[in-house]
């Protein structure tokens, strides 16, 4: 029987494949066990909060921050919910500020974005400009505060918690940039075949720019659901208080109520100060963590993949 040949190319491509193989999996391995480490780590400070606002006040101070809690005590939430209307009213007006204003400001930014990215719109690099000088001057909180009360008639209007958050110049330049990467062929083909602006905005660059869409619509949303200074500023009636500024009163009236029996020697019972913190994040930064998986999948998504055939 004759002895079998094996070609050393052949061999040297078999060991190279083996080799890189190995490597393959190696940097799985240690990406994996990096993405793991580095989630865990993102993840402990709010297990660290939500142990901490189950936790009873004197174990804070003596035994600090745990993962666990050494002594269960829900008395910070008791006093968060002692007036559950006047929270689930807060958060009323937050949920409604928040989805009316993401609503409506994605549709005024993707439409503006739609108008300064059309070539054919002769002033679009002038309307770019003005826009882009406006963020940089700013007129102070001074002017800013006679505008709305004096001029346009705002105070105590639950309309200026909606209307400053509506138009942002650098989501719009984001949006612009982002429609940029849709072929031109796509909007010229749909202009042969008789499509208007609008249905061409409508029926072809909203569903190519989703991605931009989710991605700015939940910088929007974070920005309508942190509001508080607005309603410091402008708002009296308690009916408009969104949940921050609602959670930010009862902090700041229990902390009053504290000093004023330490000043006036009025035994008082221990409040759970630090404990009501962590169920004030835990309050405020819950509903809007559960939103974020359903954006998440949109940041990394491709848009215009196979959209135009060669």
């Amino acid at each position: 029987m004759s002895d079998i040949v094996v070609d050393p190319l052949m061999r040297k491509k078999t060991n190279t494949g083996i080799r890189m193989g190995k490597d393959k999996i190696g940097f799985n391995v240690i990406a994996f066990i990096w993405v793991t480490f580095f989630g865990i780590v993102c993840l402990l400070p709010f297990v660290m909060i939500l142990s901490g606002s189950m936790t009873a006040e004197r174990s804070i101070f003596v035994d600090g921050y745990r993962i666990i809690p050494k002594d269960i005590s829900f008395e910070a939430y008791g006093i968060l919910f002692k007036s559950p209307d006047s929270l689930l009213r807060a958060y009323g007006v937050t949920a409604t500020l928040t989805l009316v204003g993401c609503a409506l400001g994605l549709f005024l930014t993707s439409m503006t974005s739609y108008v300064l990215f059309r070539k054919d719109f002769p002033w679009r690099n002038q309307f770019a400009f003005f826009f882009f000088f406006t963020t940089l001057f700013s007129g102070g909180l001074v002017p800013w505060y006679i505008l709305i009360v004096r001029y346009l008639n705002l105070k105590d209007n639950p309309l200026i918690l909606l209307l400053p958050g509506l138009f942002s110049v650098w989501y719009i330049l984001i949006m612009r940039n982002f429609m940029k990467s849709i072929p031109d062929s796509l909007l010229e083909s749909a202009k042969m075949d008789g499509a208007n602006d609008f249905r061409m905005y409508i029926n072809i660059v909203l569903p190519l720019s989703v991605p931009a869409l989710a991605t700015i619509g939940l910088f929007i949303s974070l920005g309508y659901w942190n509001e508080w200074f607005n309603t410091l500023l402008f708002i009296d009636t308690e009916s408009f208080y969104p949940l921050q500024y609602y959670l930010h009163r009862v902090l700041n009236s229990m902390n009053f109520a504290v000093q004023a029996a330490q000043h006036a020697n009025i035994p008082l019972p221990q409040m759970p100060s630090e404990g009501f913190k962590l169920v004030m994040t835990v309050a405020a930064t819950g509903p809007i963590i559960f939103a974020y998986p359903f954006v998440q999948r949109y940041f990394i998504r491709g848009i215009t993949i196979g959209a135009v055939k060669g």
